[in-house]
């Protein structure tokens, strides 16, 4: 469940992946929670097919997660 986006990392001058809780779901306190399990129980895993996790952070007012990016074709 999100909203996926491609971002750059300036910092580390790469780019990466932001998926945000939907703004409606962002209320919702169950939901918060379903995100944030989402982000560690992918963070657990190491594999090759499993995208590597940054952060889970806040921006005004919205939880994300930073992922890896990984280009896909179109």
């Amino acid at each position: 469940m999100g909203e996926v986006y491609l971002a750059e990392d300036t910092k580390l001058e790469r780019k990466v992946a932001l998926k945000f809780l939907p703004h409606d779901l962002t209320i919702d306190a169950d939901a918060r929670q379903r995100f944030e399990r989402e982000a560690k129980a992918t963070a657990a895993l190491n594999h090759p097919n499993i995208v590597t996790i940054h952060e889970i952070g806040e921006h005004d007012g919205q939880v994300f997660i930073a992922m890896e990016y990984v280009e896909g074709r179109r």
